[in-house]
């Protein structure tokens, strides 16, 4: 993969010495954002729960893997305490994409799969973004970057759990773009339709008149690209809400 270059014409890549940590880097939309940012020149740290998967991502993009469950603070604590070590402070960038999804009609939505996808799909990236936020308010810099969905802003069928998550995501950053106002930290929502990941495997959407085709969903390259290009706007930009589908 060449990496991007940056506007000024220099020929250095766009993220060239920024330091980012992604979670959920394993696989999907995680994976791929950490191909693209390090291919543009970043040093990456990649958290993801499957140790052998995510060292394999971290081999091959040059990134340090810090394993790990971003729904236990305990272990949050200890992968931030990591990535500051790694990075000699807070990451420039976090891109918060841990994520799991369930489809049921909600009287077949059980309370452990409402906990399963509020736990990894809110609670994990509320803790992430929890832990990076007092290093970049001391430098008075930095950027959170946090994977929703279209069904945090869209109801459909079967989402009862998923969507209460993404909804409550999307609260959650709302709040995040207020209290960060005048401090030198942006935060922005990607927002995708349906992403071809790992993450629809158990559904075989291609099979289910009522899912969206793998062949009408974003590819998580597209993801990383919009991740790339919230990453590489100017320090004056931005971009509170990035909705993706495909036209």
């Amino acid at each position: 993969m060449t990496a991007p270059t940056g506007g000024d014409g220099s020929g250095h890549p766009a993220l060239a010495g920024r330091t980012v940590w992604i979670t959920g880097a394993s696989r999907g939309i995680g994976a791929a954002t950490a191909r693209n940012l390090a291919a543009a020149g970043a040093r990456v740290a990649l958290t993801a729960r499957g140790r052998e998967p995510l060292e394999a991502i971290a081999g091959e993009v040059g990134g340090t893997a810090v394993p790990g469950d971003v729904t236990d603070p305990a272990e949050v604590e200890r992968i931030g305490a990591r990535v500051r070590s790694l990075f000699d402070g807070a990451p420039d960038l976090l891109v918060a994409s841990a994520g799991v999804f369930d489809i049921a009609s909600i009287e077949e939505t059980s309370p452990e799969i409402l906990a399963r996808n509020l736990d990894v799909n809110l609670r994990g990236s509320f803790l992430a973004v929890r832990s990076v936020l007092p290093g970049m308010r001391e430098r008075g810099s930095g950027l959170v970057i946090q994977i929703g969905s279209i069904s945090g802003r869209k109801a459909f069928p079967g989402n009862a759990a998923y969507s209460a998550s993404k909804f409550g995501l999307r609260g959650f950053h709302e709040v995040l773009l207020e209290e960060l106002r005048g401090s030198g930290i942006r935060a922005t929502l990607v927002e995708p339709a349906a992403t071809d990941t790992p993450i629809w495997d158990p559904l075989d959407p291609d099979g289910d008149p009522n899912l969206p085709p793998r062949s009408a969903m974003m590819s998580p390259d597209d993801v990383a690209e919009a991740v790339r290009f919230v990453a590489t706007r100017p320090p004056g930009i931005q971009i509170p809400f990035l909705p993706l589908e495909r036209g």
